[in-house]
């Protein structure tokens, strides 16, 4: 895909990053990323990801807004409240950004319309941001991104905790799933409607997520290299797959472990 003379002004500064550069720039517009959640983290995350060139983004939420969102979902406004978060943010964000096509599905991600959403004609994802706030939507998605075999990068935020962590295992077969990391049986005693947080936590979160889902683009298109220098060290070729990153925002400290697949997990467990 060659670039425009409108692409490359607006783009300029990502462009003159040798790490994108004009193929890098184009990566991103034949991109679609899917985002389950349009809250705090999925707007933000959308919002960012919109600017910088992302070619289709489909978001997927079926709840409304609601004045509690305000002080963190900073896409919307008093105006939109009681309306459908994925179909306002998708509005606002095509408005602002006309060559990125956002596609809105209205509804809850559930069992029963995985096969409908995953199945759509121009529904082809690169990228599967989780930014949901129900434990069991999480485990969902994590189901699906193995499924389908799309790269997730799944965040959270909750007080003044926040983790960031991204899984393929066709690439990093070595590192576990969202199911290896929480069970889909342990007890989950609080959630996002009985916990506190600030705008800002979640934000941080969600730059970070657009952040490591344009890097993990950009490893794509890099794969071929990383693997020869991956075989190389015996490594894996990717600096951000299957890593495990945590937040501490009232110390302001980050800390980072390897995602180790479970022998025994029951979404993932195949012989390595």
């Amino acid at each position: 895909m060659t670039l425009s003379d409108k692409d490359f002004l607006r783009y300029s500064r990502q462009i003159l990053l040798p790490e994108v550069g004009e193929q890098g720039q184009s990566t991103f517009n034949q991109s679609h990323i899917l985002i389950i959640g349009v809250g705090g983290l999925g707007t933000l995350a959308a919002h960012y990801l919109a600017a910088a060139g992302i070619g289709k983004i489909t978001l997927v939420d079926g709840d409304v807004v609601e004045q509690s969102n305000l002080p963190r979902q900073l896409l919307f406004c008093k105006e939109d409240l009681g309306a459908n978060k994925a179909q306002v943010a998708a509005t606002k964000l095509t408005r602002a950004y006309e060559d990125c096509e956002i596609y809105s599905y209205c509804e809850y991600l559930s069992a029963a319309n995985t096969d409908d959403l995953f199945s759509r004609k121009h529904m082809e994802f690169d990228l599967l941001l989780d930014c949901s706030d129900n434990f069991a939507v999480r485990q969902l998605v994590n189901q699906q991104a193995l499924k389908h075999g799309i790269t997730l990068v799944s965040a959270s935020a909750a007080n003044f905790q926040g983790q960031l962590l991204s899984i393929n295992q066709q690439i990093a077969p070595e590192s576990g799933c969202y199911q290896c990391l929480y069970p889909s049986d342990m007890s989950v005693s609080q959630t996002c409607q009985t916990i506190g947080v600030l705008g800002p936590m979640v934000g941080t979160l969600a730059s970070m997520q657009a952040l490591m889902s344009l890097n993990l683009l950009l490893e794509a298109e890099l794969r071929p290299l990383l693997d020869e220098v991956a075989d190389t060290a015996n490594a894996s070729g990717s600096q951000l797959l299957g890593k495990l990153f945590r937040f501490d925002g009232a110390r302001f400290v980050w800390r980072q472990a390897s995602l180790l697949r479970d022998p025994n997990c029951s979404v993932c467990s195949v012989s390595l």
